[in-house]
């Protein structure tokens, strides 16, 4: 999909120099940022529901299951 927008010269100029380095083009520049932006972005999401989560529900393991890793790892060192 072709889309305009609007950059400062700093950051344009900063792009093209960047897309010249890598030898890709400007779109290919752009739509891999903007994709690693969203990446990012959506991981923060599901941090953030993740701690909603735990903030109403306790975390704690199991004591018995606690127990049972304690062992486990004790026997391994």
């Amino acid at each position: 999909m072709k889309t305009a927008v609007s950059l400062p010269d700093e950051i344009f100029r900063h792009a093209e120099a960047a897309a010249k380095k890598l030898h890709i083009s400007r779109s290919k520049l752009y739509a891999t940022a903007i994709a690693e932006y969203l990446n990012r972005h959506r991981a923060d999401s599901v941090t953030e529901r993740l701690n909603q989560v735990y903030s109403k529900h306790d975390s704690k393991l199991d004591p018995a299951l606690e127990r049972a890793m304690f062992e486990t790892a004790k026997d391994r060192w």
